[in-house]
């Protein structure tokens, strides 16, 4: 069965850098865009980062560009997303999902979805 599976959460001082990794198992991943999305408490889960299945083309939520970087390495079934000048309002817990087409923003358009991983940003 399909699994995706986040890694590198943690703690961290606002300012800092995370780097967080989704690896695929299960599906054809060269032939999946890939997103991030993230889930702070009491809010509604919010999109960060989508890639394509190639790598050309990248989105990105206003609230990261220029922080956060999405990436995918095809011979490791692997995303990832760094993230570079944390702030506080970036604690949430981060999923990485899949979809069968292109980049997309909504997370109703994505076919598979990891258990998360927790990202807390201190002051």
């Amino acid at each position: 069965q399909v699994q995706l599976v986040e890694s590198g959460g943690g703690l961290v001082q606002a300012g800092g850098s995370l780097r967080l990794s989704c690896a695929a198992s299960g599906l054809p991943f060269q032939n999946y865009a890939m997103g991030w999305f993230r889930q702070a408490p009491g809010k509604e889960r919010e999109f960060v980062a989508s890639i394509s299945w190639g790598g050309r083309s990248t989105l990105y939520a206003d609230s990261v560009k220029g922080r956060f970087t999405i990436s995918r390495d095809n011979a490791k079934n692997t995303v990832y997303l760094q993230m570079n000048s944390l702030k506080l309002e970036d604690t949430a817990v981060y999923y990485c999902a899949g979809r069968r087409m292109g980049v997309s923003r909504k997370n109703s358009e994505y076919d598979f979805w990891g258990q998360g991983t927790q990202v807390t940003v201190s002051s």
